[in-house]
């Protein structure tokens, strides 16, 4: 074992002196320089370490929770993390399917005298929650040490491991990321079933993340022409029970007299307590100006329903903040115009919602108020373009019918080309981040693009949709979206764990379908870009043939069996079990009414009496296959592309991605190299061969002072090696 460094770089390099060149030992010249190489072998790898130390820098970092951190960022098809745990025991990170450890792929590692211990491990679907040790290591130590009080552990994997028995791929879908600590240490057999110190107890919780496609958030760089503001709601009484509330408050802006640009919003919380009420806050920009809106901004709000929406030229969201995000940043070169002679009034419209069942919290809690909001940073310094929001999906309404227990349900929300034919310039827009929403019972989302009868690579694809955490995510390079485009958004929902038939709307018992998409340049001709299904389809599709004219309630004509019944006892009493194939390909095949509103909430001219139909696509892209991702298409002239769900992440300057045109996995090489580089770390014995060699302690992490020690390294390391090679070469 190497000495441990227990004051700083200098006395390392002298150890190494010492121990390869010993005071009147008479060595042998020619062990002296293989000793001489030794030396400068090893402070290679010294030098690599006080680096990666002191030189790390990480796109994202995030406390899941105060005793635990964790930073990671991605390069290539890499992913490298950090693990920062107030604990001297053992810790671990995981991926896992459904949030719970059952099944989970983690990495458990952990400091012992100097002595870094690192598996890859996994858990059984059906097991006791006792992390095993993986077959294949597919994990790599670069780090590990310990200090008064935490334990720290640098690593990195593949995106897609390969590893397809044990392994979670890190995908652009929302990933369950689980994490443990313990304030014990392994004991026994390190590598043993068992020999965890209580493994339930030292497993927290889950939390939902988009990993590689995470709004970077960088500080915002000093600028003396920024801003800040913040729109609050007003003592709003929140909910009580499991009840409900869209509440509405209109600001007014007099003090923007010349174009700024807003350039990160972010939530402000009345208290902790708010914070478990507030779901979400969408800002809306309103056109022109009238008596009852200066009205509605000397008032305190009111609910959203008593609003009336005639005179409510509010249609143009500028921020949609949802619980679980942080806020949004925009990129550098985009900003969402503010100005008060283009727009004076703002409408803040914040959903209310708690649920003791899903949150654990009191059934009945004190009744209080809320003054939770929005703070804008916006700056007079104009950026490149102006940014806008599209609403994509399905219309909040009860046509939008998902049945009872089925676990795969598909809901398509229509903008068809003939509204962005009308609105988009003709060089198109540019697609830049987007916001997926669904309610309790989504599980998937997608945002398709078709182009004539083609149909691209989807713009944005979630198969793992987390309800209590839909932010923004950024697009590696914005997608353009031409004039005459049709966008659907497609929601997969299961409803396998209800007995009655879900209907869409506002309300988080309901359901909805929308895809919010960030884009440049602004244009004010689109704002809103839904679809619904068509009084004929939703009949058609509960095998109804006729309505009775005028009836209240609503009662069915025919066919003869069903003639008298009202249409919500078919509703209730319909059977979804044998009916639900017939009625998934109605309402997919089915006409439906195309709703393309403006800026100023009125549909576009043209647009009032459309009816749209499924696309016919006659091209389709292909999933590319790999080891861990198996997609087909039974679709004629496949065009073959780059699937964009896989590993896409979201620097500022975008990522170069190479198109494979092909069947075959486009990472194979790359694999390969991968498994002989990585060759050591597949041992029984999970342990880094360069930081466990050295013996890395807390004295060793404490002592990386600066950049410039490991400058100083780096000289004398130059120093030795050509003294190393000086005396090898006489």
């Amino acid at each position: 074992m190497l000495p441990s460094i227990n004051s700083g770089g200098q006395s390392m390099a002298q150890s190494l002196v010492r121990m390869c060149f010993p005071v009147g030992s008479g060595t042998p010249f020619s062990t002296r320089r293989r000793r001489w190489t030794m030396a400068a072998g090893v402070l290679v790898l010294v030098v690599l370490n006080l680096s990666l130390a002191s030189a790390a820098h990480w796109d994202h970092a995030v406390f899941l929770d105060d005793d635990y951190r964790l930073l990671w960022s991605i390069t290539g098809q890499d992913i490298t993390f950090e693990v920062q745990a107030r604990t001297k025991g053992y810790i671990g990170l995981g991926f896992s399917k459904d949030g719970t450890i059952y099944g989970a792929d983690i990495v458990i590692g952990w400091v012992d005298q100097g002595q870094v211990h690192f598996q890859d491990r996994h858990t059984k679907k059906h097991g006791d929650g006792e992390p095993l040790v993986d077959s294949s290591q597919d994990y790599v130590l670069l780090l590990g040490y310990e200090n008064q009080t935490h334990t720290v552990l640098r690593f990195k994997r593949k995106l897609d491991t390969c590893d397809v028995a044990y392994d979670v791929p890190i995908t652009n879908d929302t990933m369950r990321v689980i994490y443990m600590y313990h304030d014990k240490e392994p004991h026994g057999a390190f590598y043993t079933p068992g020999s965890l110190p209580d493994p339930a107890e030292a497993f927290k919780q889950a939390r939902s993340l988009f990993l590689t496609q995470r709004i970077n958030q960088t500080p915002l760089k000093t600028d003396p022409r920024m801003k800040t503001m913040e729109l609050l709601n007003q003592d709003v009484n929140l909910p009580q029970q499991e009840g409900t509330l869209h509440w509405c408050k209109m600001f007014k802006l007099n003090d923007i007299n010349r174009k700024h640009h807003l350039i990160r919003y972010e939530p402000v919380f009345d208290s902790a307590t708010s914070a478990s009420f507030v779901y979400h806050m969408i800002l809306h920009e309103c056109q022109g100006s009238s008596p009852e809106l200066e009205i509605m901004s000397r008032e305190n709000g009111s609910p959203c329903y008593k609003a009336d929406r005639s005179i409510l030229t509010c249609n143009s969201i500028v921020a949609a903040w949802t619980r679980g995000s942080e806020g949004f940043s925009f990129p550098s070169q985009v900003g969402y115009p503010l100005e008060s002679n283009q727009a004076r009034f703002y409408l803040m419209e914040t959903h209310y919602s708690l649920s003791a069942g899903d949150y654990g919290w009191p059934s009945e809690p004190k009744a209080m108020v809320d003054n939770s909001g929005l703070k804008l940073f916006y700056t007079s310094t104009l950026r490149s373009h102006d940014a806008g929001v599209l609403s994509i999906g399905m219309d909040p309404n009860w046509r939008h019918i998902i049945p009872p227990g089925q676990d795969h349900v598909v809901s398509e929300g229509h903008c068809v080309g003939d509204c962005t034919q009308r609105a988009f310039p003709r060089d198109g827009v540019h697609f830049f981040a987007v916001m997926m929403r669904t309610h309790q019972i989504g599980r998937q989302i997608k945002l398709r693009q078709i182009r004539h009868r083609e149909e691209l690579l989807p713009i944005a694809h979630d198969r793992n949709t987390d309800w209590n955490y839909q932010e923004y995510r950024r697009l590696a390079d914005p997608v353009r979206v031409l004039p005459g485009d049709r966008l659907i958004a497609e929601c997969i929902y299961d409803s396998s764990a209800r007995t009655a038939i879900t209907l869409g709307g506002l309300t988080t018992r309901e359901e909805t379908c929308l895809v919010l998409a960030l884009y440049y340049p602004r244009q004010k001709e689109l704002t809103t870009c839904h679809s619904l299904p068509s009084l004929p389809t939703v009949i058609n599709s509960l095998g109804i043939n006729e309505l009775v004219p005028g009836s209240n309630p609503v009662r069915i004509a025919s066919p003869p069996e069903l003639s008298g019944m009202t249409l919500e006892t078919r509703l209730i009493s319909y059977d979804w079990r044998n009916n639900f194939r017939s009625f998934q390909y109605v309402t997919r095949r089915g006409s439906f009414k195309p709703l393309c509103w403006s800026a100023r909430n009125q549909p576009m001219p043209g647009t009032e009496n459309l009816e749209g139909f499924a696309p016919n696509i006659t091209k389709s892209y292909k999933i590319i296959r790999s080891c861990s991702f198996v997609g087909s298409t039974n679709v004629a002239n496949v065009v073959v592309m780059q699937n964009r769900n896989r590993y896409v992440t979201e620097p500022e300057t975008g990522v170069e991605l190479p198109l494979d045109i092909g069947d075959g996995d486009d990472d194979d090489d790359d694999i390969d190299s991968n498994n002989v580089i990585e060759g050591a770390a597949r041992s029984k014995v999970s342990r880094s061969s360069v930081t466990e060699s050295m013996g890395l302690s807390g004295a060793l992490a404490i002592s990386f002072r600066a950049h410039v020690e490991a400058k100083m390294f780096a000289f004398l390391l130059f120093i030795i090696f050509l003294n190393s090679f000086r005396i090898a070469t006489t």
